[in-house]
């Protein structure tokens, strides 16, 4: 099974002028493939940085898949770079030429004599027509190495990748074989205590499994390669049940569910509504508040400081003859010192349930960490 690199070429993506959103749509792609990637960088328009970045990763890897720099301008180094990489010189491909002239032409859009740089290409090289663009894409095959050179257009990348590039790659490399991956979302519970839990399962070689740490919770992400999806959900499955017995309450979802989506589908079985009382959380609710539909939940912010999570209990039952018969979440972060406090009470109904939670990490995660946290709290009293 071949292993993969991606370089992303372009200087206004070091200079952060616009985002790399190629490197996860590739990675995404190859990991369905079952194409191991083992690294991504990033270089600017420079043709002996490119050059070399390819010669590293030609060391490494079987496949490299760069995108950007195909363009027609003096700063779109890549067909250079590339042939520098490799040792040989570009050459000059006339039907390509013809199909770049042909493209302006269905556009009607002018063409420059600049853009006759696009049929010029490392000799040797394996063309391959851009239907939906006017830059060629190109394949240099070395017998050790395959160099992919793709537009740094999105549309144009994604298009090629499935269209050509996919199809191309299972036949040189007979790949035959599928990677998934099932994540499990927990909350409420710290990495290292999550790591103690699962450490054995980390050393496993397939399926794998991984954690990711987020601001107020912690993902599993379980890895699986075979011949089949079916074979690769079976072996993710056996992982997952030995993690969902291991770790019980503290797990609150999969895949792509959020701690909102997941109370919104609770108080939509159960046909009831929540109003959540906030403060301390900014002007605005944060966007996973804001994910809850508003048919089920109904954020009431509080000017005022409403004091510890005793006093939150006793502003709900304040609030009880307003909100009758609705879920009453109460959530207050505050500064205490050089930490955060997060105090949190719910009133379902049938019972009532309040706690305290400390932050004292970056205040840029703050926010996000008393959000996680104090949805997790709901999650588990509702």
């Amino acid at each position: 099974m071949p292993v993969a690199e991606i370089i992303a070429i372009g200087t206004e993506l070091l200079l952060g002028e616009i985002q790399d959103t190629n490197t996860r749509y590739l990675a995404r792609t190859l990991k369905d493939e079952g194409i191991d990637l083992y690294r991504a960088s990033m270089v600017g328009d420079n043709t002996e940085r490119i050059a070399r970045t390819i010669r590293e990763a030609m060391t490494r890897a079987q496949v490299i898949i760069t995108t950007g720099g195909l363009g027609p301008t003096v700063d779109d180094p890549t067909r250079l770079a590339v042939a520098h990489s490799v040792g040989v010189d570009i050459e000059f491909h006339p039907e390509l030429w013809e199909q770049i002239q042909a493209r302006f032409q269905r556009l009607n859009r002018p063409i420059t004599s600049n853009n006759q740089k696009q049929a010029y290409l490392p000799k040797g090289a394996l063309a391959i027509e851009n239907a939906v663009g006017t830059a060629p894409a190109f394949v240099v095959d070395t017998g050790n190495n395959v160099i992919i050179s793709l537009p740094g257009v999105p549309r144009e990348m994604e298009y090629l990748i499935q269209n050509k590039v996919l199809p191309y790659l299972r036949d040189r490399f007979q790949i035959h074989s599928i990677i998934k991956t099932y994540v499990i979302h927990t909350a409420g519970v710290s990495e290292s205590q999550i790591d103690e839990w699962v450490g054995d399962l980390e050393e496993l070689f397939n399926p794998t499994v991984g954690l990711a740490a987020h601001s107020g919770q912690i993902d599993i992400r379980i890895t699986a390669k075979a011949e089949t999806a079916g074979e690769a959900d079976e072996l993710i499955e056996g992982l997952a049940k030995r993690i969902r017995q291991q770790l019980g309450e503290h797990i609150y979802g999969i895949n792509e569910e959020t701690l909102a989506s997941v109370i919104a589908d609770h108080l939509k079985s159960t046909s009831r509504q929540m109003v959540l009382l906030m403060n301390g959380l900014g002007d605005q609710p944060d966007s996973s508040l804001a994910a809850i539909p508003a048919s089920v939940c109904r954020v009431v912010p509080i000017p005022d400081h409403p004091g510890d999570h005793q006093q939150l209990l006793q502003l709900i039952e304040q609030r009880k003859p307003t909100f009758e018969g609705k879920v009453i979440a109460a959530i207050s972060l505050q500064p205490m010192e050089s930490d955060y406090v997060l105090s949190l009470a719910i009133d379902t109904g049938s019972a009532q349930k309040s706690a305290e939670r400390k932050f004292s990490g970056p205040a840029l995660s703050m926010k996000q960490w008393g959000t996680n946290m104090a949805l997790d709290f709901i999650r588990r009293n509702l």
